[in-house]
């Protein structure tokens, strides 16, 4: 059994119409978001933990943030270049070239792909993952490379269902 933890960025920074979408910085509300999920996450998690992110910044300040609340150190978050602009299959293929012996993981990336992932390979209907949402998915197999076809949809979360904030 291994557990995959599909994560959209948090709330991004838009104010700078100059800056690169790949350089945009979290804003206000997603440097908020992003500590806050991430408490909400370490409570739950009591494993070793693998954390792939998409190298674009706020992707990445995102996935930094968790790794802080589980207590790792974040030069140990992978970048993934496959991550930015995925489309699902980049995603999967992401998913299926896992290394076997990781059993919890935490992938950081955009929309539409994570959403679309997330329907792909659980067989869910979500409109929206929003930002910062995280949709935990069971993976009911040893192997990676099977994660499309045994896949379930455990929990999906975000910040705005969060009333006790």
């Amino acid at each position: 059994m291994k557990n995959l933890f599909l994560i959209r960025h948090a709330k991004s920074d838009w104010n700078d119409a100059k800056l690169d979408d790949f350089d945009r910085p979290l804003n206000k509300r997603g440097r908020k978001d992003a500590p806050f999920m991430a408490e909400q996450l370490s409570r739950r998690l009591n494993t070793h933990v693998l954390i792939i992110s998409s190298p674009a910044n706020r992707a990445f300040s995102t996935a930094s943030e968790f790794a802080k609340a589980l207590s790792i150190n974040p030069e140990n978050i992978i970048k993934e270049p496959k991550l930015y602009e995925a489309s699902v299959e980049d995603i999967i293929e992401v998913i299926e070239e896992l290394p076997e012996k990781a059993e919890t993981v935490l992938l950081f990336g955009h929309n539409p792909g994570i959403t679309w992932a997330v329907n792909n390979i659980t067989g869910s209907r979500i409109d929206n993952v929003p930002t910062c949402g995280i949709c935990e998915i069971s993976v009911d197999t040893e192997n990676w490379s099977e994660a499309k076809v045994k896949s379930k949809l455990l929990s999906f979360h975000f910040p705005k269902e969060s009333v006790d904030r």
